[in-house]
């Protein structure tokens, strides 16, 4: 079986890019007869190249692209495929369905026998009134094979859009066990260029990009409040700005560690080795986001630290659904400080109890490992083969 991904793809800094490696490397653990192709965008350059053997990375058109042409030449180029899958997400294809419209051409022409899309993220209307052409996509996509999402919101919001159950699939994001857990906490810091003597207390870390939705903001501020209540512990704050906002969060983040002892920044992008590491170095995980009203996404960065099997103190946005419906007790209210500090207080001064209440989370990280999740996309796409071969 031929399949591509449309997708970004690494070297890009891009979390799409990182869950498309992980799922075209699960599959092929699965069935090494797998031909796994990916037409990425051109952010990176534009020769073809082989990632592992069994991936080929071929870019072919840019981010935002108006026409999407170059998908198709590729697809032609490499003889068609029998699943073209999109990994969809508006920052890399835009507002309008166009690169979906493409992917339909392709079928049309014979170049792809079924098409599948993952969207990453799905919109309310009312998260989209600004921007309505976005619930355009979910029109179209009714002419697709398959959809794939990752939560219970995005699949019943797509079913009230008046996408068929028939169409939409829950498959959830895929966790990978940290394999750096037996590594001792002095090499795992040499590894990420911090001095092992500047951990001090509990080590909580927040991994990912620096954007304001990630609430780096509260969790300063419930830091500070930690930190006049006498509890020991340093934050680890990990990742490169995103955006012209992200340089904002930046910013926040080089004043505070000015006026504190306690706060750490790596500043830089943290590969998927190095995430898994930090993930490993930290004795708590801590998410404090906020997501707008009407956007429904799944959290990669959860998915990472559940596999750590580590605590986690989040937030009750949508993007961290699954840590609320697993241990709702560690999900804080959004943009809230004080209910933020209080949590990551009880948690540090209860912390085995902490480690036994998410056993719940900890068995759904096993469930959803990367290679159940491949084997659970390998069954659609023979379900699909087989429709249309009948």
């Amino acid at each position: 079986m031929r399949v591509a991904f449309v997708s970004r793809y690494p070297p890009v800094h891009c979390g799409v890019a990182e869950y498309t490696r992980l799922l075209a490397h699960a599959l092929l653990s699965v069935d090494p007869r797998l031909e796994v192709y990916v037409l990425s965008t051109r952010e990176a350059g534009g020769e073809p190249y082989r990632e592992q053997p069994g991936v080929r990375v071929i870019p072919s058109y840019e981010r935002f692209d108006a026409s999407y042409s170059g998908l198709l030449d590729a697809l032609a180029e490499i003889g068609g495929v029998d699943v073209l899958h999109l990994q969809h997400e508006y920052g890399i294809y835009g507002d309008t369905p166009r690169v979906v419209e493409a992917m339909l051409e392709a079928r049309s022409e014979g170049l792809a026998r079924s098409v599948v899309a993952t969207l990453h993220t799905v919109y309310h209307p009312y998260g989209a009134a600004e921007k309505l052409e976005r619930l355009e996509l979910y029109r179209v996509l009714q002419d697709a094979d398959a959809v794939v999402v990752h939560s219970y919101l995005q699949e019943f919001e797509l079913y009230s859009q008046g996408l068929s159950p028939r169409l939409v699939n829950r498959i959830p994001h895929g966790t990978l066990v940290n394999p750096y857990l037996d590594v001792d906490r002095p090499r795992l810091a040499r590894d990420l260029g911090i001095d092992p003597v500047s951990l001090q207390g509990v080590v909580l870390a927040t991994p990912g990009f620096l954007r304001p939705d990630k609430g780096l903001d509260t969790l300063l501020e419930a830091a500070r409040s930690l930190a006049r209540r006498g509890v020991e512990f340093t934050l680890v704050v990990a990742g490169e700005p995103q955006g012209a906002s992200g340089g904002e969060v930046l910013e926040q983040l080089r004043e505070a560690r000015e006026t504190t002892e306690w706060l750490l920044h790596i500043d830089r992008y943290l590969s998927g080795d190095e995430l898994l590491k930090l993930a490993a170095l930290a004795d708590v995980l801590v998410l404090p986001y906020r997501d707008p009203p009407g956007k429904y996404a799944v959290s990669g960065i959860l998915h990472m630290s559940m596999g750590s099997m580590k605590p986690i103190a989040g937030t009750r946005v949508p993007r961290l659904v699954e840590l609320y419906q697993y241990a709702p007790r560690l999900a804080a209210p959004p943009g809230d400080p004080a209910g933020l500090a209080q949590l990551l207080e009880w948690l540090i001064r209860n912390y085995d109890y902490a480690v036994a209440y998410m056993s719940g989370l900890y068995s759904y990280a096993v469930r959803t490992q990367w290679i159940r999740m491949a084997r659970r996309h390998l069954q659609l796409y023979r379900l699909l083969a087989a429709a249309t071969a009948a």
